[in-house]
């Protein structure tokens, strides 16, 4: 009798389909992505899918499977803490131009506000007409 899986490797497995189906296909390329994506991530039919199409035992699969989950974990981790510094020093970067560039645009918009709309639409209207070059009638 094999060991029963829990039921958070289960969800985790469910949860993290869409982005280990690729690795999958890379392990298994013989099994077709639409009888995969039909699984809906249900761990115990990709195992079924897998070992049917493949000749391999349905625990070796499942083991090699959770295997992949646990490194996409780990990878995500690792993707985490190096994300972590950078978005820091974005936040200190954003906080101090706040804290430098916003006077220096406040001041002449409080003394010509006028001006501010004016520049403001100008600009608008600039950015629309490039954007939206195929809306043109001749």
């Amino acid at each position: 009798m094999e060991p029963e899986i829990p039921t958070i490797n289960r969800d985790r497995f469910r949860e993290r389909f869409d982005a280990l189906l690729p690795t999958i296909q890379r392990e298994w390329p013989q099994v077709a992505r639409e009888t995969l994506e039909a699984t809906r991530g249900s761990l115990d039919e990709v195992v079924s899918v897998i070992a049917e199409q493949t000749g391999r035992t349905a625990h070796g699969v499942q083991e090699q499977l959770l295997d992949l989950v646990h490194v996409a974990g780990d990878r995500t981790r690792d993707l985490v803490d190096r994300i972590g510094p950078l978005e820091e020093q974005l936040e200190n970067l954003l906080d101090e131009l706040n804290t430098s560039l916003r006077p220096r645009i406040e001041k002449p918009v409080r003394e010509r506000p006028l001006l501010a709309v004016g520049v403001a639409a100008a600009v608008g209207l600039i950015v629309g007409l490039m954007l939206a070059p195929g809306r043109r009638s001749s």
